[in-house]
């Protein structure tokens, strides 16, 4: 700790706070040493808390108008619920994807078509079937389920996919 004397101006170096006053070397004034002030652990740990917690709600707003964001571009989404396997009549395996349609907004909206895409193990389409969809119209917040065989062979599709029909497809 440093100090200095208020008479002369000397400085000091201490190892430790003096329990009384000091006495200049240089001069002979005599001083207190004043305490360095100590902040409160209490209002210390409250600011970091109140740190923490606008962190914590500036987070959450962000990810609510991200969601708020996405919803309004993409008021309806399909999601795949299972794939299962079925043989025809000829003997051939063929996928069946089932899932649902889920509107996610607060508005009634009208459902297009749905879209089942097969991949293979490069990520390349190997086909893309159209189907109509389950319900014409979906309430605020309701689903419709799907279900669709697919009619290409289960050979070589590593990954299956729904999307909603968009006006380019």
């Amino acid at each position: 700790m440093k100090t200095v004397c208020d008479f002369c101006k000397t400085e000091y170096s201490l190892d430790a706070i003096p329990t009384g006053p000091v006495k200049c070397a240089v001069c002979g004034h005599t001083w207190v040493v004043p305490r360095p002030q100590r902040r409160n652990s209490i209002l210390v740990f409250i600011a970091a808390l109140c740190a923490l917690m606008a962190a914590c709600v500036f987070a959450v707003a962000v990810m609510y108008k991200h969601r708020v964001t996405e919803i309004q571009t993409h008021p309806l989404i399909a999601e795949i619920g299972d794939i299962t396997t079925d043989v025809d009549d000829s003997g051939t395996m063929h996928f069946v994807v089932s899932g649902r349609v889920v509107n996610r907004s607060d508005q009634i909206y009208g459902v297009p078509g749905l879209v089942v895409i097969s991949y293979d193990a490069n990520g390349a389409v190997i086909d893309k079937q159209r189907f109509l969809p389950p319900a014409t119209l979906l309430d605020a917040g309701d689903n419709a389920g799907f279900m669709h065989t697919l009619s290409v062979p289960v050979d070589n599709v590593e990954k299956i996919a729904v999307e909603l029909e968009t006006q380019g497809d």
